[in-house]
């Protein structure tokens, strides 16, 4: 039997959830503890009402999210919290949510699993090199870590000279589903830009770092326009589609490592 204090400390360590910063109402580590075991882990996107009543289906006891309860801020138990918790009471579910520490984790991290499934140079053994002060020189071709918020860089930059067409059709194969393509950059590509989620915002931003093609899940209207401002290209994704992959690598991590199951449970948001 392997206890949840295992598992979480365990976690939070190889997360680094108590170095890295985030937004206060993202309240990284264990948000619900159970009873103290775990036999099944279960991965999601988001907690909900409908993934709390599928983890209790699939008598999972250790749910992990990308985005957890708190979201919304300070808020009265009462209508979706109530109901959430009293699944997740009544079925000894306990739940860990990690935003930020996935997003950009070098090995299960949202933006370096995206850049694994599209096939771009990730550095030696595939691992995401460590960011270091005067390490992000253009003619590296390891993924270096840039874009800076909240005390780390939350993206991933990539040398990756291929037609456009090329990869979007693979960022379509890897998302299984649409991506919206503002082709105002470069028919082939040069340095491209990941920040899973809803990094659009942070256009011009990416753009102080030349990269050319700029895949995130979405953006503003706005950044449309400023696309073809800059003259760079903008991927959409879709914020749910490109944020799938952290929870399912820890989970399969997880999982290995303590010899328990794990299952994904899909529900997208549309968005």
């Amino acid at each position: 039997m392997i206890s949840l204090s295992e598992i979480v400390a365990y976690t939070d360590k190889y997360l680094r959830i108590r170095e890295v910063g985030d937004w206060d109402n993202a309240l990284n580590g264990l948000q619900i503890e159970n009873s103290g075991r775990v036999t099944r882990v279960g991965a999601a996107v988001d907690v909900s009402t409908r993934v709390f009543t599928e983890a209790a289906r699939k008598k999972i006891d250790l749910l992990i999210v990308h985005h957890g309860l708190f979201w919304p801020g300070l808020q009265p138990v009462r209508s979706a919290l109530r109901r959430q918790l009293q699944i997740a009471f009544a079925n000894d579910i306990a739940l860990y949510s990690a935003h930020l520490p996935l997003d950009i984790h070098r090995k299960v991290g949202n933006n370096a699993e995206l850049a694994r499934a599209l096939g771009l140079p990730l550095g030696v053994r595939g691992h995401v090199r460590a960011f270091k002060s005067g390490d992000m020189s253009p003619q590296s071709k390891s993924a270096r870590p840039f874009l800076e918020e909240k005390g780390q860089p939350i993206g991933l930059k990539v040398d990756a000279s291929m037609p456009r067409s090329e990869l979007v059709r693979k960022l379509r194969i890897a998302l299984n589903g649409p991506v919206k393509v503002f082709d105002s950059g470069p028919k082939r590509t040069r340095l491209v830009g990941i920040v899973t989620g809803g990094g659009g915002s942070e256009i011009y931003r990416v753009a102080q770092e030349n990269i050319d093609t700029f895949i995130t899940g979405e953006a503003p209207h706005w950044a449309a326009v400023a696309a073809e401002e800059l003259g760079m290209n903008l991927l959409l994704g879709g914020h749910y589609a490109t944020e799938v992959f952290g929870v399912k690598a820890l989970a399969a991590h997880l999982s290995k490592r303590f010899k328990i199951p794990w299952t994904f449970i899909n529900r997208p948001t549309g968005l």
